[in-house]
């Protein structure tokens, strides 16, 4: 028995040795097998790879941006009824009202929007503010007095307000962050042909069927687009954020945006009517205005602090500069160089075009890395066209240097205005877009009376009353006040270069 165990043991090591010897051959073949396997590709959904005209997004991309288009004709078009329809309603005393009515309810429109859209999603807001804007384009075609006409410009402005806002916030609940850059583009480009022909349209128009048509026919224009856009935004981006829970409507901002428009129209009353009378809605003015605005935009806005409140302030600084600007363009070529209002209005025509290349470089995913500078430049083409304008009341510049300097100035403002509204949906969390969104526009919209505001007392001042007057004469070049012109755009120039600083602080300080 003991010759015999020794051998019985050999011949199990044996075997033991050969089970482990298949074992690991097993492994390793296991192994080999799942190393020659590919590596599995991580998914992408085929709505990752669309564009904004991508199947997914077709229908809502080509509503909204046509709802952008038609608002655009009718801002562009109403400025060249409105002196007919002030005239044949016996208004035209009342005839600034007719543009800050629009204002100042859009304001209050727009802070109700950012409300309405954070608990209840955009689609609320953008059906009850298309409406509205339809509902004051009727009020207004169709009225008999001034007061009804202005009526239903006010009107008119509170659906802009809801409209505005809750685009952005459709943008930015239903596109993904890398196709929000191209969809903000495509609302730019939405104002070059209206800033073309939209005058012409309107002139002509004007001209053979009366200026009622300018303000009838677009409400019917607008069915199609809400017909494409409201199912898709229904799809998209209805309801409150996934996991938010939307709070209550915050009455105090309600309060506030009543303060903000009362305010803004009251400075608008005094900066018309330059008399010592004046000083007591220029105060009431201003005690309503500034605690509403330090309510409204976000904390540390008036200071430039980094971040989202120094991309609010940038809106209000680029559109409040330019457009205080630009305003004084055509009535400086007609009343100091002598160009027909027509001439003088096409010198700006360009800008449209420009205006749009510069958000679509913007909107390229290449220049992502280097937004920042981008503004930066953008901010000094704006101040340079602007400082650049009043170099046309010198008789030897020629009149076309206004046409070269407003391209490159429009330009620069495609670059800045698109951007900030991307950034602004970077920086926002869903739940707060409609707010954040609501006071971009507040900023953007209440700069732009506050600067007009400015300018055109500076201008009055200096004896631009007098070459406003001229317009209205056989002689239109006899205007003869350039200081007046000089007394606003080189302070806009200024604000313009205040501008370009902003930009240096829109990073958020990471953490």
């Amino acid at each position: 028995m003991s010759t015999r165990e020794p051998r019985d043991t050999d011949v199990a090591d044996k075997a033991d040795k050969a089970d482990k010897a298949n074992e690991a051959n097993e492994v390793n073949e296991a192994n080999e097998a799942e190393a020659a396997e590919p590596a599995p590709v991580p998914t992408v959904t085929t709505t990752e790879r669309e564009g904004v005209l991508g199947r997914s997004y077709r229908a809502l991309s080509i509503g909204i941006v046509s709802v952008v288009l038609l608002i655009a004709f009718e801002a562009t078009a109403v400025g060249t009824a409105m002196p007919v329809a002030a005239r044949e309603l016996d208004g035209v005393s009342l005839y600034a009202f007719a543009f800050s009515g629009y204002f100042t309810t859009s304001l209050f429109g727009m802070v109700l929007a950012g409300q309405w859209s954070d608990r209840k999603g955009p689609l609320g807001s953008l059906a009850t503010g298309i409406a509205a804007f339809g509902v004051g384009l009727l009020l207004s075609g169709t009225a008999s007095v001034m007061w009804m006409f202005i009526l239903g410009r006010a009107v008119q402005g509170l659906g802009g307000g809801l409209v505005i806002v809750a685009l952005y916030v459709v943008v930015g609940r239903a596109y993904p962050p890398k196709l929000q850059p191209a969809i903000m583009a495509a609302f730019a480009a939405c104002w070059v042909l209206p800033s073309v022909i939209g005058p012409l349209a309107a002139g002509a128009v004007t001209e053979h069927l009366g200026w009622r048509w300018v303000f009838l026919g677009i409400p019917v224009l607008v069915l199609l687009p809400l017909g494409l856009a409201l199912p898709q935004i229904r799809r998209l981006a209805s309801g409150p954020p996934d996991g938010a829970v939307p709070a209550p409507f915050d009455r105090r901002r309600i309060r506030l945006a009543f303060a903000i428009s009362i305010g803004a129209a009251l400075l608008q009353y005094a900066a018309q009517d330059l008399r010592w009378l004046s000083v007591v809605p220029l105060v009431a003015g201003a005690a309503l205005l500034v605690p509403a605005v330090l309510g409204l935009l976000p904390r540390g806005t008036y200071r430039a602090a980094r971040g989202l409140p120094s991309v609010v302030l940038l809106r209000g600084v680029a559109a409040g500069s330019f457009i205080a600007a630009e305003s004084f363009v055509p009535l400086m070529l007609v009343t100091q160089r002598g160009l027909s209002p027509t001439l003088a209005g096409l010198s700006l025509a360009a800008g449209g075009a420009t205006w749009a290349l510069g958000s679509y470089v913007q909107s390229r995913p290449r220049v992502e890395p280097y937004r920042e500078r981008l503004m930066t430049a953008g901010m000094v083409l704006v101040a340079a066209a602007i400082a650049t304008a009043p170099s046309v009341l010198i008789e030897a510049v020629p009149v076309w240097t206004v046409a070269v300097a407003w391209g490159f100035g429009c330009l620069g403002m495609g670059l800045v205005i698109s951007s900030t509204s991307v950034l602004l949906l970077k920086l926002s969390a869903p739940e707060q877009a409609g707010n954040n969104s609501a006071a971009l526009q507040i900023s953007d919209g209440l700069s732009n009376v506050l600067l007009l505001a400015a300018g055109g007392a500076a201008f009055a001042a200096l004896g631009g009353g007098a070459a406003g007057h001229a317009v209205t004469t056989a002689d239109a070049a006899t205007g003869s006040h350039p200081a007046a012109f000089a007394a606003v755009f080189l302070p806009m120039a200024v604000v313009a270069l205040v501008g370009a600083w902003v930009t240096t602080r829109v990073r958020a300080v990471s953490r």
